[in-house]
């Protein structure tokens, strides 16, 4: 509800709708990527990629 003067008197009678901009609001997401290994430039948990890379010749 509004004031005599248009403006709501308190937060909890103020109407707020985002239905205008919705498609424009940005949900931040659960994680960065500083919150990874990766993002600090450590490798990753798995040495699997590494120690195929690695194969002797003659294991193939």
């Amino acid at each position: 509800m509004a004031g005599t003067d248009g403006w709501a008197s308190t937060d909890e009678q103020r109407e707020v709708s985002f239905e205008d901009f919705a498609d424009e609001l940005v949900v931040l997401p659960d994680t960065t990527t500083d919150d990874t290994d990766a993002g600090w430039g450590e490798r990753s948990a798995s040495n699997d990629d590494r120690l195929l890379a690695d194969r002797p010749p003659h294991w193939d």
